[in-house]
């Protein structure tokens, strides 16, 4: 299998798919790199180089006890980086893979990166505070650690609901992108998966977004259930300078796997790599 070395020795699995500037993309929680199989294939298709990684301890990557911080993301994405000599990069990340990218350009700059795209991403901050009165408030985050303890099968198959707002009488979301999300967090480590939601539950990525100097692309539904709209990608568009934000109408968390939604998310991906 294709891996990265990092500099603690954690193995990162990743796909490399297609020919041209690269285009990499980094993956939500629970899940891995397949989230992006739709994409991969569109950018490469497209004449593009599509790189998805393994998050540590999530999917093939090394099932480590420790490093489950943004700090350690970001270095990790580094090493990717840097050991496959990637210049000019679109970085292309949904969720929790928002906070990398920003901790990403935060702690490395953007000396190899082009450009960004932010889809349902968690910057600049979850938590709900008097500073932050849409964030998720803390009990969520509790509630959620006490599941994966508990009995992680059953969560991550109830979890999959709200992350396709499956419940919805018009949700387009099928059985099988609850199955792939069930399958995918399951290859999740249980000590990664708790200590994933202590960080991005409570890191705050605002210095980071400042730090933004290339065209960035925010992409977030307005019915995610998962990451509120307007405590996150809102806020995050009005900090990161001269960011596009497109928000799609009863979209989801799960904006790139759901029929419907990936298509149109795959073409607005395509025009702004186009631009």
């Amino acid at each position: 299998m294709p891996v990265c070395t990092t500099r603690d020795g954690t193995e990162i699995f990743y796909k490399s798919w297609g020919r041209g500037r690269p285009v990499v993309f980094i993956h939500g929680w629970p899940l891995n790199g397949d989230a992006w199989q739709d994409q991969l294939k569109a950018v490469a298709d497209a004449g593009y180089r599509g790189i998805a990684h393994d998050r540590r301890g999530h999917g093939r990557s090394t099932p480590v006890w420790d490093g489950y911080d943004f700090d350690t993301f970001a270095d990790d994405l580094a090493d990717l980086i840097t050991g496959l000599d990637l210049r000019d990069v679109t970085l292309v990340a949904h969720s929790m893979g928002g906070g990398e990218l920003a901790r990403y350009i935060g702690r490395h700059g953007t000396e190899r990166v082009r450009s960004a795209v932010l889809l349902s991403a968690i910057p600049p901050v979850m938590i709900k505070s008097d500073s932050n009165p849409e964030g998720v408030p803390d009990e969520v985050f509790q509630q959620i650690k006490n599941g994966i303890l508990t009995e992680r099968s059953q969560f991550w198959k109830d979890t999959s609901e709200g992350f396709f707002s499956a419940g919805r009488p018009d949700s387009k979301a099928t059985q099988g992108n609850r199955d792939a999300f069930w399958y995918m967090a399951m290859a999740e480590t249980i000590e990664g998966g708790v200590k994933c939601v202590d960080a991005f539950a409570y890191t705050d990525f605002t210095e980071d977004l400042k730090k933004f100097d290339i065209p960035t692309l925010v992409v977030h539904g307005d019915d995610d259930q998962v990451v509120p709209l307007e405590a996150t990608g809102r806020k995050a568009a009005r900090i990161i300078p001269d960011a596009e934000l497109k928000v799609y109408e009863g979209g989801s968390h799960g904006i790139a796997l759901v029929p419907g939604d990936k298509e149109r998310f795959t073409k607005d991906l395509l025009d702004f790599l186009a631009r």
